[in-house]
């Protein structure tokens, strides 16, 4: 797992520095023919983490229910993020991956149903999750790239 945890880090590293000196309201701004933005992408790449490791799991995310409800799948941006939810954002990027690899080192997830993304990918086990956060982040990058072009 080892090798997927670090290829996440890197994919949200980079993802985090695509962003870097863009103001608040480009990282708001929902451009022509887009349903979201660049602040909700990022949002919703910690939240989709949290929801398919930890809560298929049958275990407490490690964020607040009131920002996995704001960028959880099926969402849309419902308003203006201010600079201080920006920074808090980012942080998290980082930091919910860190504790995903010390809960998966502490053999923390036992349970796991199984269940098949709405990409058709099957999911059976947390191993899978994580082997799955990979492709889901760098989807998700390539949106903030076409969303940063778009602005």
């Amino acid at each position: 797992m080892s090798k997927a945890i670090e290829t996440i880090k890197t994919i949200r590293a980079s993802t985090v520095k695509l962003v870097e000196g863009l103001s608040n309201e480009q990282l708001n701004k929902v451009p022509e023919g887009f349903i979201n933005n660049i602040i909700w992408n990022l949002g919703h790449m910690v939240a989709a983490q949290q929801g398919i490791c930890y809560k298929r799991s049958g275990i407490e995310a490690r964020i607040d229910d009131s920002f996995f409800e704001r960028y959880k799948p099926g969402t849309k941006p419902e308003g203006h993020i201010n600079e201080a939810e920006v920074e808090e954002i980012k942080a998290l990027l980082v930091s919910t991956i860190d504790q995903l690899e010390t809960d998966f080192k502490e053999s923390l997830f036992k349970e796991y149903p199984a269940f098949t993304t709405r990409y058709g990918v099957e999911l059976a086990s947390v191993e899978d999750a994580i082997n799955f956060l990979p492709f889901h982040d760098g989807l998700h990058m390539g949106y903030i790239m076409a969303l940063k072009r778009a602005i």
